[in-house]
Formats: C-alpha cells, sequence, structure tokens
C-alpha cells in the first residue's frame, strides 16, 4: 500500500478546511472534529478492519477518522447529514490520498432515516458518532444491515459504559440489553478531549461490538423491547409493578413473570436478555415450554431505543 503517513488531518488542517467550508462545530449536531492522527490510526486498528474491507462511517464531519479508513485499504460508505460536509468530503479524501476517492461513496442523509446503503454491503462500522443521538444510530444499523459484523464507536464514556454493562450493574439498562440483542460489547478504550476540536465537556470512549445470533424465541424482537423499555421505565420498580401496564394487571404480570421462571419481585436491571426474551413470550403469547426454552440457551442477537 501507498506511503500516505502525511494524509491525515491534524489541527491546523481541521481549521483551515471547516473555514474553507464555512463550518462551525455545533452542539446540536454533536459535531466534535478528531484532529489527532495517531488517534485515528488507533481506532483503525482496534477496529480490524482489512484492506478492501467494505465499512461503513456515520458522521464523518470533515474526514479525519474517513482518511484514516481508506489509508488502511478499505472501501468506505459515510453518511453525513450536514451539506457541506457531505459535498466535500470525497474532495479532501483525493486531495489528501489520490486515488482514494474511488472507494469513498458518500451518503447525504440524516442517518435514522438510511434504510439501505449503495455497493457492496458493509460487514463493519466505525464511527464517531454524533454524541447526541449516538444509542439510536447504532441500534438502528444494528436492526437495519445484519451484514455488520463488528462495530467500533466512539460515543460518550457514560453511554460506552452503558451499553457493554452487563446485567447487576448499577449502569445497565435499556442500552445495554437492547445492544445484546445483537451483539456482545466491550468497552476498548478512553479517548482523551484533547484530540477533538472543539473540545467535548465530556469523556469519550470506543465500544466494540461483535455480532452474535439473536436469542432463540417466540416472541418478536418488538415484543421484547416494549417488555424491556417496561422493566427499566421506573428502574425501582419490581418487574411485577413495572410490567402491569403491559401484561394488563400486576396479578397478570406476576403470572407471567413467573411462568418464564424469573422472580416477580426482581427489577429489570438482573435480567439477560433471554430473561427478558421468555417474559415476552409469557406476556404476548407464543410461550415455548419453558423447559424448552431454557434448554435452546445460548443464541443471540439486540436492538432500539435510548434510557
Amino acid at each position: 500500500m501507498t506511503d500516505t503517513q502525511g494524509a491525515l488531518l491534524g489541527p491546523a488542517q481541521i481549521r483551515e478546511l471547516a473555514e474553507r467550508f464555512g463550518v462551525t462545530p455545533t452542539k446540536s449536531k454533536g459535531q466534535n472534529f478528531l484532529h489527532d492522527a495517531g488517534t485515528v490510526r488507533k481506532i483503525v486498528r482496534t477496529s480490524g478492519v482489512q484492506p478492501g474491507q467494505r465499512v461503513v462511517e456515520v458522521g464523518p464531519g470533515l474526514g479525519s477518522l474517513t482518511l484514516g479508513l481508506l489509508e488502511a485499504g478499505c472501501s468506505v460508505v459515510a453518511v453525513e447529514l450536514d451539506d457541506p460536509l457531505a459535498q466535500q468530503l470525497a474532495h479532501t479524501a483525493e486531495a489528501r490520498i489520490p486515488g482514494s476517492a474511488a472507494r469513498l461513496d458518500v451518503v447525504h442523509a440524516n442517518a435514522l432515516d438510511v434504510t439501505e446503503l449503495p455497493g457492496e454491503a458493509p460487514t463493519a462500522f466505525v464511527a464517531n458518532l454524533p454524541y447526541n443521538v449516538s444509542v439510536p444510530i447504532l441500534l438502528t444499523f444494528l436492526e437495519r444491515f445484519p451484514s455488520l459484523e463488528t462495530i467500533l464507536v466512539m460515543v460518550q464514556l457514560e453511554v460506552a459504559d452503558r451499553i457493554a454493562a452487563g446485567p447487576g450493574s448499577k449502569v445497565y439498562g435499556v442500552p445495554s440489553v437492547k445492544a445484546a440483542w445483537y451483539a456482545s460489547a466491550t468497552k476498548a478504550m478512553k479517548v482523551g478531549k484533547n484530540v477533538f476540536w472543539p473540545a467535548p465537556n465530556v469523556d469519550s470512549a470506543l465500544v466494540l461490538l461483535q455480532r452474535r445470533p439473536a436469542p432463540v424465541t417466540t416472541a418478536s424482537r418488538e415484543d421484547v423491547f416494549r417488555v424491556v423499555d417496561a422493566a427499566f421505565a421506573q428502574r425501582r420498580k419490581t418487574l411485577r409493578q413495572a410490567l402491569s401496564g403491559i401484561a394488563g394487571s400486576s396479578a397478570a404480570a406476576q403470572v407471567a413473570i413467573e411462568a418464564a421462571g424469573v422472580d416477580s419481585q426482581a427489577r429489570g436491571e438482573t435480567l439477560t436478555v433471554h430473561d427478558f426474551a421468555r417474559v415476552a413470550e409469557q406476556i404476548f403469547g407464543g410461550a415455548l415450554p419453558l423447559d424448552s426454552a431454557q434448554s435452546s440457551g445460548g443464541a443471540l442477537p439486540l436492538d432500539s431505543a435510548q434510557s
């Protein structure tokens, strides 16, 4: 591969491009542009992407991470909402890494509205996500693009902790369970504030997710997520109380929860995604016999909103 060690963007180049394109980072769009080449290359290495691999990136901004992925030999489809940023990304790529624009597709759209992507289906998702919508974007792409096998995203540190949390953790909640429906998740590394322009007010971290099969269940993903949302709507409530609304009554909720082999006095933070699936089967019908559901044990996926 051609030596492109001078291809990535530093602080001076980031500011120069922003001024040229008339771009002022805004909090409402969650814009904090990476300007440290070493951090960009570390992200690319951590993602494990390979030359020729098709990668989707959301929120490429001025192109820091895009250039890192192109430098690594990847084929990139970048989804960008901001008009001037979307229009200029390919020009930046070609200027910094000649010939690379042929490996770059830019989709000018809101990531939450994207239902299909051009070209070959991507197998990796690598992005510095807009922090104000990071969890909805992550879960939406996991749901809509099953070809994605590896996901590495930069998010707020506290969001990374929540996505990667397991049952029993104080920060285990809706994002944890829904992410677990699709993938295993681990916090990969913390990222300092000084590698961004402007520097964010919060710490950041990378979360690495590896796709795995969805839980074996007769309940739909939508019904499982209804149970998850209800269980965490008021964290201090027991499951019997929290699920009374969707079950019809507290008594009905207790019957369903206990039929699923779960303690009705437990709280949502103690349940695995498999537990939630069994409860959804009992509440919404189509339940497998409990012994059968338990014996189907190891297969898994996960999905949707923020809490």
